[in-house]
């Protein structure tokens, strides 16, 4: 009879990787991979020449960085390679996804009239003498929460 083994599982956390000093998509894409991804993500902001060394050494998923597969690619933002990659299929998330795109992107595909205030928004965290990219993130999540919400009312009162 083969020995039973008492093997404590666990989940093994993702490591994401991009550039520091966050501003939008890179507040944004954080707050999403939290939300309908990977809970237990970890994310890690570096120097622009160091994401890709970094990344390979760590093994982390570097986003939101020239030439990765979650960039920005065909006009599109990371927030939207993203939802595409994860298949995140919610009206709100495509919503929310205009709104990210606008305030990150020169050429504005959607028009949202949102977008300039998230950009506004966005500009005044960093503004905020928070110590890094972590702090930002923790306090900044709650207006993608909001957002979210927002943006789910909209749906729901037949916006697309």
């Amino acid at each position: 009879m083969p020995q039973k083994l008492n093997i404590k599982w666990e989940r093994i956390k993702m490591k994401w990787i991009t550039r520091e000093k966050v501003k939008v998509d890179r507040v944004a894409c954080p707050w999403l991979i939290k939300k309908f991804i990977d809970p237990e993500a970890e994310f890690l902001f570096v120097p622009e020449e160091k994401v890709l060394d970094v990344a390979s050494r760590v093994g982390a998923m570097p986003f939101d960085f020239p030439g990765v597969e979650l960039g920005h690619h065909g006009g599109k933002c990371s927030f939207e390679a993203i939802v595409k990659k994860y298949n995140i299929n919610d009206p709100a998330i495509n919503l929310l996804a205009q709104i990210v795109h606008g305030a990150d992107v020169t050429k504005d595909l959607y028009g949202r009239t949102e977008a300039p205030g998230l950009k506004a928004v966005a500009e005044g965290f960093r503004r905020l003498g928070l110590k890094d990219d972590h702090e930002i993130l923790e306090k900044e999540f709650i207006l993608y929460d909001a957002l979210y919400a927002y943006c789910q009312q909209k749906i729901k009162e037949g916006e697309r």
